[in-house]
């Protein structure tokens, strides 16, 4: 339905590292995912934690300076804001495989013939499988619900119960009786309030609004997650990965 484009804090995880398994260390294996990145001229999505993105592939890597390069259009606001802002991480995909990385001590290298952002060489990527992989039912009894202000109707505030979530979306369950909402609207000021410990500020684009086949007459909104910053991604994959384990311990009971 919608591509997984984003990453509580790692040290939350505490000693049971729940990112364990998809963390990548090995300087060797690093280097060669960035050069097929490089080489198949893979888009990457630039994240920011301000909310900005930007689409850009990556053009040099330099393992003896320890930097890496971006392609960059000096002309485009987002390159200038994602610059200024305090965390970036950076999405792309091989096949199937999601690969993910922190982009630190980024900079703008302005030439007289092409403009580059310059980054540091990461020091650790992540590699998930697409969201169908690790999409998961929220356990209800935690009251999962996205709360927003509707966007019709700004006087309104809505508390929705979220059905599904995915490191890139959310299915949402919108009762009879709320407003209805268009596919392709886009809601801000989002607040995904997942458990005890996972509260998530984001936006929403709703993308699918599909009958639930219930006679009160609810429906299922498919929205994407647009602009979380770095650390509420993680923290997101982290409730997806605990979701996951919670549901096999419950079904073995």
């Amino acid at each position: 339905m919608f591509e997984d484009t984003r990453p509580a804090s790692l040290d939350a995880l505490g000693t049971d590292d729940a990112l364990a398994e998809f963390r990548v260390t090995a300087p060797g294996e690093i280097r060669a995912l960035l050069k097929q990145l490089m080489d198949d001229v893979v888009p990457l999505n630039l994240s920011a934690s301000d909310g900005s993105a930007y689409t850009a592939t990556l053009w040099t890597l330099d393992p003896a300076a320890g930097r890496i390069s971006f392609t960059a259009d000096t002309m485009a606001p987002a390159v200038h804001d994602i610059v200024e802002a305090d965390e970036c991480a950076a999405v792309a995909y091989l096949d199937r495989v999601k690969v993910q990385f922190d982009v630190t001590d980024l900079v703008l290298v302005q030439g007289h013939k092409a403009s580059v952002l310059q980054a540091r060489f990461p020091r650790e990527m992540f590699r998930f499988q697409r969201r169908s992989t690790f999409r998961v039912r929220t356990i209800e009894r935690t009251s999962p619900t996205a709360s927003f202000r509707h966007p019709g109707i700004p006087d309104m505030s809505l508390a929705l119960r979220v059905l599904d979530v995915s490191i890139g979306g959310c299915a949402l369950l919108q009762p009879s009786n709320v407003p209805t909402l268009q596919p392709g609207a886009v809601i801000k000021g989002v607040r995904l309030s997942l458990d005890a410990e996972t509260q998530i500020d984001a936006a929403l684009m709703l993308h699918h609004v599909t009958s639930t086949g219930a006679e009160n007459g609810s429906v299922r909104l498919g929205c994407e997650i647009v602009g979380m910053n770095p650390t509420a991604q993680r923290a997101l994959q982290v409730y997806i990965d605990h979701t996951q384990k919670r549901r096999r311990m419950m079904s073995n009971e």
